[in-house]
Parts: C-alpha cells; sequence; structure tokens
C-alpha cells in the first residue's frame, strides 16, 4: 500500500464522526419533509379560504343583480351601486359584473377598460394591463388563477347570473393570492431557522453522544492491542453509566480474558509439568547409559539391570504420550463413537477384570437395570481409573474399594468410586482432576503414575456432556464420581448378590503386577 493510500486509510472517519453524519442527514432528510408538508398545506388552505371567501362575494353580487329587475340599465346600475359599496380592500381586490348591451361596472374600470391610463403609469405599461384586461374576458366560468401587475397572482371566480324575464349578467370576483404567498415565506423562513438550529444541535448532541458512546469501544480497542501484543493483564472495567449493550459487551470482553489468562497459564503449566515429566525419565535413561558406559567390561547382570531400569522409564514415556494424546483428542468430535450399553452386564464385566489390579475388598453395590447411551470404550477407561486410583490409596489386603451405580435426576446414570485411604483435602477435591495433580501426601512420582488418569476421567465425561467430582466419605477416604447423561432405566432393576472380597491369589496377580500395571491417576 502506498503512503498517501495508508495515510488516507489511517484517516478514516470514526464511530463520532459517522454517527455526527448520520444524525445530520436524518434531520435534514425529516426537517425537508416536514417543510414540504407544512408548505404545501399551508398554501393549500389559504387557497380553498380564498376560494370560499369568493364564492361568497359572488353570491352576493349575483343576489343583488337579480333582485334589481328585468330592465338592463336599472341591473346595470345596480351593479355599480354594489360595487362602490364595496371598496377595495385585500379581501376583495375586484369586483365585476357585465350587463350585456350596458356594458362593465368594476372596482378596477382600467383592468377591463383600458381607455384612461392611471396616474403615473406608462403607455407601455398601460398596453400590458390592455392584455390583462382582454385575458380577464376571456376568461371562462368557474375557478381560475390570472397575474395582474400592481396585484400580482389573482384567484379569479366568474359566473354567470340569469335574471329573470331579463338578460344573462355576468359576474366576477377577484382576490390576491399574496397573503399565500406571504405566509408560504414565512414558513420558509421559519423552517430555515429552525432546521439550521436543530441541525447544528444534533450534529454536537450526535457528536457528544458519540463521543460517549465510542469511549468504551476506544478502550476495548486499546485493550485488544495491548493483549494482541501478548498483556493479558489490561481489563475495560466499569463502563460509567453506558447503556446496558455496551455494559455487555464490556464484561463479556474482560471474561473473555479471564478465560484467556486461565487457559494460557494452564497451558504453560501443563507444557511445564509435561516437560518435567518427560524430563524425568529421560535423565534416569541417560544416567544408567552413562553408568554402563562408564564400565569397560560390564557384567550380564549390570546389563541386565540397566535394561530393565531403561525399559521401565521407555514404559513410562509412552503411557505419558498416550495420555498426552487421548487428552488431546477428547477436544475433537470424533473422540467419542456412542453406543447403547447395558449398564448392570457392562459394569460386571469390568468389574471382574478391574479386581485383578490387586488384593483389596471389593465391594460393587446392586446395579440399575437400563441402557446408557455413551462410547463404551471411554466409559471403561473412565472407570478403570477410577477404580486404579482408589486401588492406589488403599492398603493391602483389606483396603475396601466400592463402586456403586444408581439413576440420577434428568436421565443420567451417577457412577460413584470409594474408598478408605487418606481421602482428599477439601481444598484439593476440585484440583485433583486437573493435568498432572499430585497430592503431597498420598501421590509421588516413584509410583509410576502419569499424573492424568483423572484429567482423563474429566476429559470423557465432558465429552459425553456429563461431569466428574470428588467427594467426602463419612466414614474417611474418598468418593470419586462420574455422572453420565442419557440413561433409560427400566421398572425391574437389576439385582444381583455383592461379590466376596477377592483374595490377591484368586486374582492370579501380586502387588508387583499391579506396580507394573501402575495407577492412571
Amino acid at each position: 500500500m502506498s503512503p498517501p493510500l495508508r495515510s488516507l486509510r489511517l484517516r478514516a472517519p470514526g464511530l463520532r464522526w459517522r454517527l455526527a453524519a448520520w444524525v445530520t442527514v436524518v434531520v435534514m432528510v425529516c426537517t425537508g419533509v416536514s417543510f414540504a408538508v407544512v408548505y404545501h398545506s399551508t398554501g393549500t388552505q389559504l387557497r380553498r379560504q380564498i376560494d370560499r371567501e369568493l364564492a361568497a362575494d359572488a353570491g352576493g353580487l349575483a343576489h343583488s343583480l337579480i333582485a334589481s329587475g328585468r330592465d338592463p340599465r336599472r341591473i346595470a346600475q345596480a351593479a355599480a351601486r354594489y360595487i362602490q359599496g364595496q371598496p377595495f380592500k385585500p379581501s376583495s381586490t375586484l369586483l365585476f359584473a357585465t350587463v350585456p348591451g350596458v356594458g362593465t361596472s368594476s372596482n378596477r374600470p382600467e383592468l377591463l377598460a383600458g381607455s384612461v391610463p392611471d396616474s403615473g403609469e406608462s403607455a407601455v405599461q398601460q398596453a400590458r394591463e390592455a392584455r390583462l384586461s382582454l385575458q380577464l374576458r376571456s376568461a371562462g366560468s368557474g375557478y381560475s388563477t390570472l397575474a395582474f401587475p400592481d396585484v400580482g397572482e389573482l384567484r379569479l371566480l366568474k359566473r354567470t347570473a340569469t335574471v329573470p324575464a331579463g338578460p344573462t349578467v355576468t359576474v366576477g370576483v377577484a382576490e390576491p393570492l399574496s397573503p399565500v404567498a406571504h405566509a408560504q415565506s414565512s414558513v420558509a423562513q421559519a423552517f430555515i431557522l429552525a432546521g439550521s438550529l436543530a441541525l447544528a444541535g444534533a450534529l454536537l448532541a450526535s457528536w457528544l453522544i458519540g463521543t460517549r458512546v465510542s469511549r468504551p469501544l476506544r478502550r476495548m480497542a486499546a485493550v485488544a492491542a495491548r493483549v494482541d501484543a501478548g498483556d493479558l493483564d489490561p481489563r475495560i472495567g466499569d463502563v460509567g453509566a453506558h447503556g446496558g449493550e455496551v455494559r455487555v459487551l464490556a464484561e463479556a470482553f474482560d471474561r473473555m480474558l479471564d478465560r484467556l489468562r486461565v487457559a494460557f497459564d494452564s497451558q504453560r503449566a501443563f507444557v511445564a509439568d509435561a516437560s518435567h515429566e518427560l524430563r524425568t525419565p529421560l535423565t534416569v535413561i541417560r544416567g544408567q547409559i552413562e553408568v554402563l558406559g562408564a564400565q569397560g567390561e560390564p557384567s550380564r547382570a549390570e546389563v541386565r539391570r540397566v535394561e530393565h531400569a531403561v525399559r521401565a522409564e521407555i514404559a513410562r514415556i509412552t503411557r505419558l504420550v498416550d495420555d498426552l494424546l487421548l487428552l488431546a483428542k477428547s477436544e475433537q468430535t470424533e473422540f467419542l463413537h456412542p453406543k447403547s450399553i447395558d449398564v448392570a452386564s457392562f459394569v460386571r464385566e469390568l468389574w471382574e477384570g478391574a479386581t485383578s489390579l490387586g488384593e483389596r475388598r471389593f465391594v460393587l453395590e446392586p446395579l440399575p437395570a437400563g441402557r446408557l447411551q455413551g462410547d463404551p470404550d471411554r466409559v471403561a477407561q473412565a472407570l478403570r481409573n477410577l477404580i486404579a486410583n482408589a486401588i492406589q490409596h488403599t492398603a493391602p489386603p483389606s483396603g475396601l474399594v466400592r463402586m456403586r451405580a444408581q439413576g440420577a435426576p434428568a436421565g443420567r446414570l451417577r457412577f460413584s468410586i470409594e474408598d478408605d485411604g487418606c481421602g482428599i483435602p477439601a481444598r484439593e477435591r476440585e484440583r485433583v482432576f486437573d493435568r498432572f495433580h499430585r497430592l503431597d501426601a498420598a501421590r509421588a512420582r516413584a509410583s509410576g503414575g502419569t499424573g492424568l488418569g483423572l484429567a482423563i476421567v474429566r476429559a470423557i465425561a465432558l465429552a459425553h456432556d456429563g461431569g466428574a467430582w470428588a467427594e467426602e466419605v463419612p466414614l474417611g477416604g474418598a468418593r470419586l464420581v462420574l455422572e453420565l447423561p442419557r440413561f433409560e432405566a427400566v421398572r425391574e432393576p437389576a439385582r444381583q448378590p455383592s461379590p466376596a472380597p477377592v483374595s490377591a491369589q484368586d486374582a492370579g496377580v501380586s502387588d508387583r503386577v499391579a506396580a507394573r500395571l501402575g495407577p492412571h491417576a
């Protein structure tokens, strides 16, 4: 972009000036329309009033002539007397009566006779009046508008009055239209003055309103510019007495920035924790290899020991990467493949496999009969993580791990996994579902967990539009809850006895195997 174009773009009018321009245009259009309506209405009403006056004067003149008799001369004399009794005035400028065979009587004989010029009038002016007199005489019956010197436009009404058994007399009455012109001129002047003041006031008021309205918007733009530069600390804050829409926008903008700040902080913490979790096994692997390399001729036992340690750390890295990939996929639409799940058979099968993870006192409560719409693989993964977490926090062989499934309001199914371990402090119950979060006393990296098991549980719950949370157990320990929607129960709940506690021998897996499998929390 060339410098002139860039300068022109930067100098584009802002919201205040655009608002002022639009308000000015609207005021001008409204004023123009109002002026046209009032101007036309004023002229129309005054012309109608003049026409009524003309009709009344013409009617009075015709009545006086009809009552004067049948003799044309007497009719002409009566017309002269009536006209002389009505001297020139603005409401009756011109009166005339034409009697056949006698002539015309008028209060403006120069317009009808044209024989004697008025005092001070030139021959040219008299000739013009003569032509206008011809126009006046030749005008047809009814209303017409004529232009006359010295008087201006006249509104003319000509009628014929038939005297019984006498001649037909033509009467005419004319009034000037100057009051109409004067009234319309006054209206135009008033509108020009009022419109100018209204336009100036509207321009000033719209500019001030635009300044007031755009102030929080300019503040938002400044905050957005700082956020774009990487600074997430500024906020818009209180917008004062501005309208509800601006306040709602400002509050939504601040909430968005708060969520961005939390998301960025969480992302940075996640990257730092993931880096640390990956760095630890890599450091162990490098140290073991360096120890092995420092020996000139290492023994077979030493090689196998290093091999075992490296394999264990590689398995730990593999589990961590798999969990990270699972959490990343949980935000995608194809993460779930829902199916109809028979809850009772599904949970019993899952429970039989989970009890082989360690020697504990496993208790399965009676299961509700019904079907759940969900992804069976993801639901099973979430429940295994919860069971593994409970096993990790209980002591063999009598540590309690209890599972309960029950219907909840609004067609939801609630799974509860309880244990009698050390429990979860109230301040930590929400954070245990965060990625890489560990309780200092109960969890350690040495246990082999990735710190992502409960985060995966919550991700699976949210993907199903459900939820996951921790609760306190009255007798001690912890209760982790997984709640899923779209559960349809049947009338007859399925009943089955609680299985007896499973020993390590019956499970066929020792604590060493459970430690090798490792918890996911």
